[in-house]
């Protein structure tokens, strides 16, 4: 028999792991990679910061020299859309007409930002940003706008704002909720985050949403909200969440329910398809909980865990999740998944912008959010990962060395 050939359907940091992990775990059969983006495989985290202000090139982005695909011997096909799996025949089916046989194929769909569904969404002057060329037609645009308006107070919304205002716009968020990033973090990190950002000019208007763009002279001019207000806007950059991109597996008969439903092996109903990333639905580590999650680490840790099982080495994915977000000159660093908590402790100082937040369940630690605060965020997934049990009162006591005993050295 020959050497299997495994399909990855998607070429983002996701996509890219598991054909980099396949070689670098000894994997020798055929390996395609097909990817809708025109350009070589690129990291999008520093699209909203570094690149959007001209710190970071193009060539800077990309994961790898082009010629390492070649050197892998990892068959590379950008530019191309999948049109359909054909699971019988195990083949997928290219807009083009190429069709690629597969012994497994790997779904790494990534998602896309979630439309805002208002009269004037068409006209010029709206933009997301997900990909290099949204970044690139959002750069063009930042020079000479006075006025902007964010839809969406999360982390995308949010690292836009901060880079904005180094153009010298003025910048106001429409946020449906009653906080900033209400979803991803406690109340603490929220409200940190709200005040920084006030601080340096920008406004927001929560617990309300965007109901009209309003037209200009061929462009859009402002945007009218839920509680009744017009708002001036040159430019509109919604960043209202993700959908995940399931089309494909829907159409192929693969079981999907916000993402792409798949096992702690990351497998789907279907033993010679797998799912990973922002488009995959897992069930949770720690309480077996299904989630979904928007995370370069996710994506990566999902995608070596692919490839180890393809390799011949089985691996249930138990990774913990992590994130991090840089507004202006504040990092955020999350450790766990902290929604759903119902007690948190703060250590360090709000004040000084240099604190975590232990959000805990029922007195189980389930993440640590560290704003300025590398070495709590360490020290949050060590406990995390080893599941190293911390009560309410070790994490109150200032005195209590929490770095020390996670890297085990207090007992």
């Amino acid at each position: 028999m020959g050497q299997p050939s495994v399909v990855i359907v998607g070429a983002g940091q996701g996509g890219f792991q598991v054909a980099a992990s396949l070689r670098d775990e000894g994997f020798g059969g055929r390996i395609v990679m097909v990817g809708e983006e025109p350009p070589h495989p690129y990291q999008r985290p520093p699209l909203s910061k570094t690149y959007l202000i001209g710190k970071t090139s193009a060539d800077a982005l990309l994961l790898r020299p082009r010629d390492y695909f070649a050197a892998q011997d990892i068959e590379l096909r950008c530019g191309e859309r999948v049109a359909f799996i054909d699971r019988a025949h195990q083949k997928i089916g290219v807009a083009s007409g190429l069709e690629i046989a597969y012994d497994h194929l790997v779904l790494a769909t990534g998602a896309r930002p979630r439309t805002l569904d208002v009269p004037g969404e068409t006209q010029d002057g709206v933009l997301s940003l997900r990909t290099l060329a949204d970044a690139d037609r959002l750069r063009a645009q930042l020079r000479g706008v006075q006025d902007i308006v964010v839809v969406g107070a999360g982390f995308i919304g949010l690292e836009f704002a901060a880079i904005a205002r180094q153009f010298g716009a003025r910048v106001h968020i429409i946020e449906i909720a009653d906080r900033p990033m209400a979803r991803a973090v406690s109340a603490e990190t929220a409200h940190f985050f709200c005040s920084a950002h006030q601080a340096q000019g920008t406004q927001f208007s929560f617990a309300t949403h965007l109901t009209n763009i309003i037209a200009g002279a061929g462009r859009v001019a402002g945007v009218e909200t839920g509680d009744g207000r017009q708002l001036r806007a040159d430019l509109i950059v919604v960043g209202a969440g993700a959908t995940p991109n399931t089309e494909l597996a829907s159409a192929a008969g693969l079981a999907v329910l916000n993402g792409v439903v798949v096992d702690e092996n990351l497998l789907t109903e279907d033993p010679a398809i797998s799912a990973i990333g922002d488009c995959a639905n897992f069930p949770s580590s720690v309480d077996g909980r299904r989630q979904r999650l928007e995370s370069v680490q996710n994506a990566v840790d999902q995608a070596r865990c692919v490839a180890a099982r393809l390799a011949g080495f089985a691996a249930r994915f138990d990774k913990t999740p992590w994130f991090w977000s840089d507004q202006g000159d504040h990092r955020l660093q999350i450790a766990g998944i902290t929604a759903g908590y119902d007690t948190s402790i703060v250590r360090g100082d709000i004040l000084t912008g240099r604190f975590s937040v232990f959000c805990f369940r029922r007195g189980t630690l389930l993440g640590v959010e560290s704003v300025n605060r590398p070495a709590d965020h360490m020290a949050g997934r060590k406990l995390l990962a080893h599941k190293l049990p911390l009560t309410h009162e070790q994490a109150a006591d200032g005195a209590f060395d929490i770095s020390s005993y996670a890297a085990g050295r207090m007992h």
